[in-house]
């Protein structure tokens, strides 16, 4: 993996942690600051929905973070390119259904590394 490479892949597995991380763990606190348009009184009626969210992005994370303990260049590509595809569709329908942002913070990143890992295959 290249430095660039390991770079997007890393920001994308730290990115998916932090989400998990607040939809898991701080959905009353942090949620409500990163989700404004929801109102406040549904933070606790929906904790357990953010959590299971979660843990579906903690997957996504130790996916990536997976890439990084394979030693075989073109497997270790591979699953990168699956978990980012993955990262990259959920973003893409984030965006579409619930906030456009949600593409330049989830699905933009996924796809510029994406890109990265097809340059240096290439190269």
């Amino acid at each position: 993996m290249t430095i660039p490479v390991a770079i997007g892949v890393g920001g994308v597995a730290l990115l998916h942690l932090y989400i998990m991380y607040f939809e898991m763990f701080a959905w009353e606190t942090r949620g409500k600051k990163v989700f404004k348009s929801i109102p406040e009184d549904l933070f606790p009626k929906t904790k357990t929905l953010a959590a299971n969210q979660g843990l579906y992005n903690g997957f996504l994370a130790a996916g990536l973070i997976w890439s990084f303990f394979i030693s075989n260049r073109e497997w270790q590509d591979n699953v990168a390119l699956f978990f980012l595809s993955c990262v990259a569709v959920a973003g893409i329908y984030g965006a579409l259904t619930a906030s456009r942002r949600i593409f330049f913070v989830q699905a933009l990143p996924a796809l510029l590394t994406i890109l990265l890992i097809a340059v240096t295959r290439v190269i």
